[in-house]
C-alpha cells in the first residue's frame, strides 16, 4: 500500500494543478460540489473581445468541450497573440481530444517555456520517435530534474528512441542500472523485457517479465502494466513452443487478477496453437506503452485530465492498442461522454482478445445514452456467445438494475449462479450479492437473504454487504442486534462513507436510540450532504429529540437533492404535519417513512474494462 501511495504523490503537482482548470465550486464542509449543468456552447464567431474568448473558453474547457475550447482559445489569441496562458491551455486542449499533431506544433512553439516543459519535452521527443528521429528524441528527452516520476518516464522513452536507433544493447544496459525508489521496478522490467522482444532476444525478454509478473507489489502499482507483462511473457513462451510455461503465465495473471476477461482468451487461443503476435513489436509502440502504463497507475479519482492526456498521446502512437482504447472509453465515461466512449470501445480490433471487454463496457454506456433495448439486445447476445462469461451477467445485470427491472435482474443473476455452479470462488460473492438486491427490491425476502449470506460467506467482512443486509434487517424490524452489529462492522471498515454511516444512524433510530441517531445521521450529511434519504432520515432523528425547526429544514433539503428511492409526498406531509408520536411496538414504528433498500445507490459491479487486484492477496 505504501508504494501505491507514492507513486499518487509523484504525479507531478505542477502539472496537476495546471491541468485542473478553475473547475472548483464553493460547497459547505464535506458537501460536494453541485452537480454540473450541461455544458453551455458558445459561438467562436460572435464573441468580440478577449476576456470574453478566454473565460468562455475556461468555461468550455472545464466543461470538456475541447472543440469549443480550441476554437475560443485560438479567437483570445486574436486579441493576444503572445500570450502564453492562452497558448498552454489551447496545447492541452488540443492534446486532451486526440489532436496530437496540433499539440505538438504548438509544443514546438513553446519550448523555452519553462511553465509546461514537462509536456512540451515529452511530447517532442515522441514525435521524433513516431517520425524516426531516434538520435534527436534522444536528446530532446533528456531530463535532469528531481522527480521521480518524470525521471522514469524520461528515460524510458529515450531508451525506447536508443532502441528506435538500433541501439538497444546500451538501452537495456542503461536502463537496468537505473536507481529510483521500488516502485520503479514493475515499470523498468516490463519495459527492459519488451525491448529485448523487439531486438529478438527472447532469453533477456524473459528475465525481466518473469520479474515483472513475479513482482508482490505489481499488481497494486501498476495492474494494466503488470497484466501486459502477464501477457507478453505468456505469449513468448507460447511463440517458442513452450505451452506449458505459456499456460502456466496466464495462471500467475488468474491468481492476482479477478475474472480478467483477456487471460481466458489469451488461454484459449494457446491451447488452440493458435500464432501469439506480441503488442509492442517498434519503438514507437514502446514508447506509447510508456504513457500507457503511467497513465493507467495515476488513474484515480481526481486525475482525469491528467491521466487522459497520457493516454491520448499513447493513442496516437500506437491507434489500435486495445488496453489504451478500453482506458481511454473508461475516462470519457468519467467525464460523461458515453458517445465518446463508445466510439474507443467500437475501435477495438475484432482479433484483440480485449474486444470481448470492450463490447462488454459498450453495452453498459449504449445504456446511459437511454439506448437501453439496445443495450439488453447487445447484452444478451453477448451472454449467449458465450454463457460461461461471469462478467456477461455483471454487466447485463447493471443494465437491468439501472432500469429497475428487478424481475429480469434476478433471473439473470439466477442463470449466473446456475454457471458458477456449487463450488463458487470468492470472487463470485458480487454475483450472490446483486441478486439478493434484485429479490430484496421485490420483496422476496425469503429468496434475498440466502443470497446476502452466501455473499457474506464467499467475502467475510465485505462492507456493502453488511451495510445492505444489516440495514434490511434493522429496517424490517427482525435480528436487530445482528443488524447493528453487521452495521457497525462496515463503517469500522468504511467510516467516511456517508451511505454507510447513514445505516447505522437510521438503525438507531429503528431501535428508538434518538440521540445516538442523530449523531451519526448528522455526521452521514456532513459526508453526503447531497443525498435525499439520508437528509430525510436526519430530518426524522430531529423530530424525535424535538428539534423540530432543524426536522423541517432538512426535510426540505431532502425535496431538492438528489435521489430516487424517497417518498417525496411523505416528505410533504412531515412537513405539514410532523410524525406521529413514537409507536414502542418494534413491528409498526414509524413504518413507510423511507424505501427499504440503504441510502445508497445500488453497488456497482465489478467493471468489465478493468481489472481488479485479489483482495485475498
Amino acid at each position: 500500500m505504501r508504494q501505491k501511495s507514492s507513486l499518487l504523490l509523484l504525479s507531478g503537482v505542477a502539472l496537476a494543478s495546471f491541468l485542473f482548470v478553475g473547475s472548483v465550486v464553493n460547497a459547505a464542509p464535506g458537501e460536494p460540489a453541485p452537480k454540473a449543468e450541461a455544458p453551455v456552447t458558445f459561438d467562436a464567431a460572435k464573441v468580440r473581445s478577449f476576456s470574453g474568448a478566454f473565460l468562455a473558453a475556461r468555461t468550455a474547457d472545464v466543461d470538456h468541450d475541447y472543440d469549443t475550447a480550441i476554437a475560443l482559445y485560438r479567437k483570445a489569441l486574436n486579441f493576444d497573440p503572445a500570450n502564453l496562458e492562452i497558448r498552454e491551455r489551447l496545447m492541452i486542449s488540443l492534446f486532451l481530444k486526440g489532436d496530437f499533431d496540433g499539440g505538438v506544433k504548438e509544443a514546438s512553439n513553446l519550448k523555452d517555456d519553462k511553465s509546461v516543459d514537462r509536456i512540451t519535452r515529452i511530447v517532442r521527443g515522441l514525435n521524433d520517435i513516431r517520425d524516426g528521429r531516434y538520435e534527436t528524441a534522444r536528446r530532446v528527452l533528456n531530463y535532469t530534474g528531481p522527480n521521480d516520476l518524470d525521471r522514469l518516464t524520461h528515460q524510458l522513452l529515450a531508451a525506447w528512441a536508443e532502441v528506435g536507433a538500433g541501439k538497444t544493447k546500451h538501452a537495456i544496459s542503461s536502463l537496468s542500472t537505473m536507481k529510483g525508489p521500488d516502485w520503479f521496478k514493475v515499470f523498468t522490467d516490463y519495459n527492459l523485457g519488451t525491448m529485448a522482444l523487439v531486438a529478438g532476444d527472447t532469453g533477456t525478454a524473459r528475465q525481466y517479465l518473469s520479474a515483472a509478473v513475479t513482482n508482490k507489489e505489481a499488481v497494486a502499482t501498476a495492474p494494466d502494466t503488470f497484466m501486459r507483462a502477464v501477457i507478453a511473457l505468456a505469449r513468448l513462451e507460447a511463440s517458442a513452443g513452450n505451452k506449458q510455461k505459456a499456460l502456466d503465465a496466464v495462471s500467475v495473471g488468474d491468481s492476482m487478477v479477478n475474472n480478467y476477461a483477456p487471460l481466458k482468451a489469451l488461454r484459449q487461443s494457446i491451447e488452440k496453437d493458435e500464432k501469439q503476435p506480441q503488442q509492442i513489436t517498434t519503438a514507437a509502440q514502446g514508447a506509447a506503452g510508456v504513457l500507457f502504463s503511467i497513465g493507467g497507475a495515476l488513474n484515480r479519482q481526481g486525475a482525469e485530465d491528467m491521466v487522459s492526456l497520457y493516454l491520448q498521446i499513447s493513442h496516437a502512437l500506437d491507434p489500435k492498442s486495445a488496453d489504451t482504447l478500453i482506458l481511454l472509453g473508461g475516462m470519457a465515461e468519467k467525464l460523461e461522454q458515453p458517445d465518446r466512449a463508445i466510439g474507443y470501445y467500437g475501435d477495438v480490433p475484432q482479433d484483440s482478445p480485449m474486444r470481448r471487454i470492450s463490447e462488454l463496457q459498450l453495452g453498459v454506456t449504449l445504456a446511459d445514452t437511454g439506448k437501453v433495448d439496445d443495450a439488453k439486445k447487445h447484452l444478451k447476445e453477448l451472454i449467449a456467445s458465450d454463457p460461461s462469461d461471469i462478467r456477461s451477467y455483471i454487466a447485463y445485470g447493471s443494465v437491468l438494475s439501472d432500469a429497475k427491472d428487478y424481475k429480469a435482474m434476478a433471473e439473470n443473476y439466477d442463470k449466473a449462479v446456475e454457471v458458477i455452479g456449487s463450488v463458487p470462488k470468492q470472487s463470485d460473492w458480487s454475483i450472490f450479492f446483486q441478486r439478493g438486491i434484485a429479490y430484496e427490491r421485490l420483496k422476496q425476502w425469503d429468496k434475498a437473504e440466502p443470497s446476502f449470506r452466501k455473499a457474506l460467506e464467499l467475502n467475510p467482512g465485505q462492507p456493502q454487504v453488511l451495510n445492505y443486509l444489516g440495514y434490511s434487517l434493522v429496517d424490517m424490524n427482525i435480528n436487530l442486534d445482528e443488524g447493528l452489529g453487521m452495521i457497525k462492522k462496515a463503517v469500522d471498515a468504511r467510516p467516511d462513507d456517508g451511505y454507510i454511516v447513514d445505516s447505522l444512524g437510521w438503525a438507531y433510530y429503528r431501535m428508538n436510540k434518538f440521540d445516538d441517531a442523530v449523531t451519526e445521521l448528522e455526521r452521514a450529511v456532513q459526508l453526503r450532504a447531497g443525498d435525499a434519504t439520508i437528509n430525510d432520515h436526519l430530518g426524522d432523528a430531529y423530530w424525535r429529540v424535538n428539534r423540530k425547526l432543524e426536522a423541517v429544514y432538512q426535510w426540505n433539503r431532502a425535496l431538492i437533492s438528489e435521489g430516487e428511492d424517497v417518498n417525496r409526498e411523505h416528505i410533504k406531509d412531515k412537513i405539514a404535519k410532523g410524525l406521529p408520536p413514537v409507536d414502542t411496538n418494534p413491528s409498526t414504528a414509524d413504518r413507510g417513512q423511507t424505501s427499504p433498500a440503504p441510502a445508497q445507490p445500488a453497488p456497482e459491479p465489478a467493471k468489465p474494462a478493468q481489472p481488479e487486484p485479489d483482495k485475498k492477496s
